[in-house]
């Protein structure tokens, strides 16, 4: 007789710890579903996760920060270990940044990896922005996506602003003064937005408070919401991936999230954390003991902003000073354009999906990347604004510009004014040209094969270069990318010879479509016929 022993186990705590949380929250069924999701490999998608790891770097130390720093405009003397400044009168603010940076341990270093990691999370994003934009990683279904990224970038910077105020040192002090003429220069509600702002005349009692209510709650509460959302959308519709065999608008070809991804993910995570230690270890940033606190009598020589708010700066510092009177009141063109221009600007980039989906007409799904040479208008577009941000970064300098270079600031100025009209102009026609010539090179590589530098010589006598055939999978990659015909009015009638109504938007698409896609815009692709005449001999090496 035999009898059968029982084999089962007891479950493990952790086991009946998960088994208990899968059955009220379905994480198994979770994971199942996400944790093998395929993400491209792609060094360029690694932009975005530089953001990602810059903004939990500016939450942790930010986080540090906020338990010893005083937001608080009373004037108290300063006691601290830095001697320079003992016994000067100073707010709160400052001195809690004092001792911050000299009294608490580690302070000082927490102070600089928090904005270091403000500046490389702008740049990571302006440069993320960049790759999106120029690969038209924004089309359809991601439109939203491309806003959401943009009100980050665009929190981010004025964050970034309510951040480097806080201290009230001279510099920052400089800053929000140049604000405060800003706010001022709007007709008939400025007077009211500034005394809202400051809590009464400049520079107030208050705004150190207000400043970093907005710094620590509202703009870093509403800009994890976006990220949190700018994630989702990316995993429900799934990543961008270049052009290559196999690759298609209905598949993604890249690597799992786990384990492969996610632990390339937590090294460049901690690669991104130690690059920005090390800067912020041997790069000083911010010495607000070297510039003391602010005094409305004072202004630091030199004062900048930090680079993204350059473009800004820029505009109000080369914009002639002009006033006039209406009805009574003085309006400050020269500080109320600039005002006008920079947010008009940004609201150009964030809606140009929508216009550019308009212009082409095509309301497809798209999930392969273009590369840019192969969108030369919005490409020349894209270089065209980077040079006209980059021209008004030198308006912005243009002080320091003139003391390091031993340049005329009024030569640099009028320099920047023409060059800001006349640099994107420029730049736009040289991309464009440079586009269709890469173009044309692809063509010639699909016939021809690729240059090898081998010189033969043919029994005739004549020399001639041989050429490597290109594979199968080169050759998928440069004729991967769709070509557009350019759009047509209609008839003037329809088949039943009643006149048609053509709108003058309608006319205006066309026309800009054209423009995109018209005659000078794009270079054919090499056709199959094409290709089968030269590879059989009978057409022209």
């Amino acid at each position: 007789m035999s009898t059968v022993t029982d084999t089962k186990t007891t479950a493990s705590r952790g086991e009946r710890v998960a088994d208990w949380a899968d059955g009220r929250l379905g994480i198994y069924t979770l994971a199942k579903a996400n944790m093998r999701k395929i993400f491209p490999d792609h060094w360029s998608f690694m932009l975005g996760e530089i953001c990602l790891y810059s903004f939990i770097i500016i939450i942790l130390t930010g986080v540090y920060l906020t338990m010893f720093f005083h937001p608080s405009m009373n004037e108290v003397e300063y006691h601290g270990s830095y001697v320079p400044l003992q016994g000067q009168l100073m707010s709160e603010a400052f001195n809690s940044t004092m001792h911050i940076s000299f009294d608490v341990r580690g302070g000082l270093l927490i102070r600089q990896i928090h904005h270091w990691a403000a500046l490389i999370f702008l740049a990571g994003m302006f440069v993320h922005m960049m790759r999106v934009f120029f690969t038209g990683a924004f089309r359809k279904p991601r439109e939203i996506n491309w806003l959401f990224g943009f009100l980050l970038f665009f929190l981010g910077m004025f964050t970034g602003f309510t951040g480097y105020s806080l201290p009230d040192d001279l510099l920052s002090g400089t800053g929000v003064r140049f604000m405060q003429g800003a706010i001022l220069s709007v007709p008939i509600v400025g007077t009211y937005l500034s005394m809202f702002l400051f809590g009464g005349e400049f520079p107030g009692g208050d705004f150190v408070a207000r400043f970093y209510s907005a710094h620590v709650l509202l703009l870093p509460g509403i800009m994890l919401g976006l990220v949190v959302a700018h994630l989702i959308l990316v995993v429900v519709h799934k990543h961008t991936h270049y052009a290559g065999p196999g690759r298609t608008n209905k598949n993604v070809v890249g690597m799992p999230l786990l384990p492969v991804y996610m632990a390339k993910a937590g090294g460049f995570f901690f690669l991104v954390f130690g690059v920005i230690a090390v800067i912020a270890a041997i790069a000083s940033i911010n010495p607000i003991w070297a510039l003391g606190p602010y005094r409305p009598d004072q202004v630091s020589t030199g004062a900048q902003p930090d680079w993204y708010m350059g473009f800004a700066e820029g505009l109000i510092r080369v914009m002639p000073g002009w006033e006039i009177d209406f009805a009574g009141h003085t309006l400050v063109l020269g500080v109320f354009i600039p005002l006008v221009i920079f947010p008009l600007v940004l609201a150009a980039i964030a809606v140009y999906p929508f216009i550019e989906s308009w212009i082409t007409g095509d309301k497809r799904e798209h999930h392969i990347a273009q590369r840019p040479r192969n969108a030369p208008t919005r490409t020349a577009f894209g270089v065209a604004w980077i040079t006209a941000y980059m021209i008004m970064l030198v308006g912005g300098g243009n002080d320091l510009w003139a003391t390091h270079f031993h340049l005329s600031i009024n030569s640099i100025t009028w320099f920047v004014r023409i060059a800001f009209f006349v640099g994107p102009v420029i730049a736009f026609i040289v991309t464009k040209r440079i586009c269709l010539g890469l173009q044309r090179r692809d063509h010639d590589k699909v016939l021809h094969g690729r240059e090898s530098g081998i010189i033969k010589r043919l029994p005739h006598g004549e020399f001639v270069e041989v050429h490597t055939p290109l594979s199968q999978g080169e050759l998928h990659t440069l004729t991967a990318h769709e070509q557009y015909a350019p759009a047509e009015l209609p008839p003037a009638v329809d088949e039943n010879g009643v006149e048609r109504k053509i709108g003058r938007m309608e006319k205006l698409r066309v026309r800009l479509n054209r423009s995109y896609y018209g005659e000078g815009n794009q270079i054919a692709k090499p056709t199959v016929e094409e290709y089968k005449e030269i590879q059989s001999g009978h057409g022209h090496h």
